[in-house]
């Protein structure tokens, strides 16, 4: 990777780790700068399981470096920090030889020659190593999140840092007005305090093992404040609300909504749509002729639209662990309603299977129909299943309702259709957006785990969950539910997050002309 051969353009680092719904709202701020600021040399570093980037970025001349740390960890994976919320504790496991690639690549980046003011790395929550590795380059940083930072401070950390720390404490209370303060290390920070940061700071960076201070001394750096580092939030201010108490650095952009494009899995299906929109091509056809039955089970006239289900990276994590009773449930949702479900199953290896366990099963009395190895129909043409992803804002607008993890992009398609919702969390930000979209009112309580996904299959167990999961989409469906979700789509569909967001990115770094 040939990156700043010539020191004559500023370089731009864009670095996300995590699920695909963590890492893709910032490949789409990185690209939508390069396309706005051709002087820069921008680059994006991601797990390597996320490659299907590289092509969209190429594309818009950003350099793509991928890591091999893998972007999720299954539950059944051991953690042995008890201290960190969850997403801290998957870092930790693979802290060590991944921690040497990322200063290896931004070593690569920086590391050539003196950096030029016009430098900086944007990091998301998952990416907190970039925080340093700007401090050791001399470079400036900023933190970018389509969701609300999903780890909050221990209770008892401000009591241990301030007996800790009693100099930089006072240090950070005395911040006035634009540098860093004691706001910004209780809303995001605090991580960087730890011992699993300090010591990766000091024994591999030659950095002080804590923030704002002198390596030597270890005292606060009186004559040095930094401005409050820039935090960029990826929702709406129409859905989320935005407390006093909050640094002021923090902006609030609006949705960052992915290019359609990048919402394909097949390439041919992007390919018409991209040419259906540019206004090149005029059919009625929106897939190619392998997907093409997608479209039709959506469209097909019935008394209702169909219902989305969709868990992402849930399954791949380990929640999903009875495939043939979560299929059993539907079954008999199916049976006792008249609903029609799309399941998405984002390709999880064993549900697929199980899928076609039941489209091959010879001895049932019910229809089934594998299309071809994406598309699924089982249950007399009721439940279609797909194993690749198409952009939920085309899907959703021919749905009733989506039925969800509760994942920030996927909560964020739902409010921009203006269909309600039925969500069941699983970890970290999910919660929030359960509770902030039942308050909003566009969906019902936040549902259990243990109702979408059953354990058990007995036929007791599975009737039980499957009368309420029937019973909390007849909520959903509610004229006041329905009605809300329009209008909160209303309202979010004037704003442009990813442009508001570089918007931000230019004053931040002094790059607007």
């Amino acid at each position: 990777m040939e990156i700043k051969s010539e020191n004559t353009k500023p370089i731009a680092v864009f670095m996300a780790f995590g699920t695909k719904g963590d890492v893709f709202p910032i490949a789409a701020i990185a690209s939508a700068f390069a396309c706005d600021k051709r002087q820069y040399q921008v680059v994006f570093i991601t797990h390597s399981a996320h490659q299907s980037l590289r092509c969209h970025l190429a594309e818009k001349q950003v350099y793509y470096v991928s890591i091999s740390s893998p972007p999720v960890l299954s539950i059944h994976q051991k953690h042995d920090t008890t201290e960190l919320p969850l997403s801290l504790q998957q870092k930790h496991l693979f802290s060590g030889e991944h921690r040497k690639e990322y200063l290896s690549v931004v070593e690569m980046i920086f590391g050539s020659g003196p950096s030029m003011d016009g430098d900086f790395i944007v990091i998301n929550f998952f990416a907190l190593e970039g925080w340093s590795l700007a401090e050791l380059f001399h470079v400036r940083c900023m933190v970018a999140a389509p969701y609300v930072v999903p780890f909050s401070a221990p209770s008892s950390f401000e009591r241990h840092f301030k007996k800790e720390y009693q100099y930089l404490y006072k240090y950070l209370q005395e911040s006035h007005d634009k540098v860093v303060c004691w706001e910004d290390v209780i809303h995001w920070m605090w991580p960087l305090f730890t011992e699993h940061w300090g010591s990766w700071r000091c024994d591999n960076l030659n950095l002080s093992p804590c923030p704002f201070t002198d390596p030597v001394t270890g005292l606060p750096m009186w004559h040095d404040r930094p401005l409050s580092p820039r935090l960029l939030y990826g929702f709406s201010k129409e859905v989320v609300e935005c407390p006093d108490y909050w640094p002021s650095s923090i902006r609030v952009c609006g949705f960052w909504f992915l290019p359609n494009a990048w919402q394909f899995s097949c390439m041919e299906c992007s390919e018409i749509s991209r040419l259906v929109v540019s206004g090149n091509l005029y059919t009625t056809d929106k897939m190619c002729p392998a997907h093409i039955h997608l479209q039709y089970f959506l469209e097909t006239p019935m008394p209702m639209r169909p219902d989305f289900i969709g868990l992402n990276s849930i399954g791949s994590m380990g929640f999903l662990k009875n495939f043939q009773a979560f299929l059993r449930l539907l079954e008999t949702v199916l049976r006792i309603t008249s609903y029609r479900f799309i399941l998405f199953t984002a390709g999880h290896e064993r549900l697929d299977a199980a899928i076609r366990a039941i489209a091959t099963d010879s001895s049932s009395h019910m229809t089934h129909k594998q299309i071809n190895d994406d598309c699924v129909s089982l249950f007399q043409e009721r439940l279609f299943c797909f194993s690749g992803s198409v952009p939920y804002t085309w899907l959703f607008s021919g749905c009733a309702a989506a039925i969800h993890h509760g994942g920030s992009g996927t909560t964020a398609a739902g409010l921009l259709a203006g269909i309600p919702q039925v969500i069941c969390p699983f970890m970290l930000d999910q919660f929030y957006w359960a509770e902030r979209m039942f308050w909003l009112g566009v969906a019902p309580e936040p549902w259990k785990r243990s109702h979408l996904l059953p354990e058990e299959s007995d036929d007791e167990s599975i009737e039980e969950a499957a009368n309420l999961l029937a019973t909390v989409i007849h909520k959903a469906l509610s004229p006041e539910i329905k009605e809300r979700a329009v209008e909160i789509s209303k309202r979010i569909s004037l704003e442009d997050g990813v442009s508001n967001d570089v918007r931000y990115i230019k004053e931040e770094f002094g790059c607007s002309s």
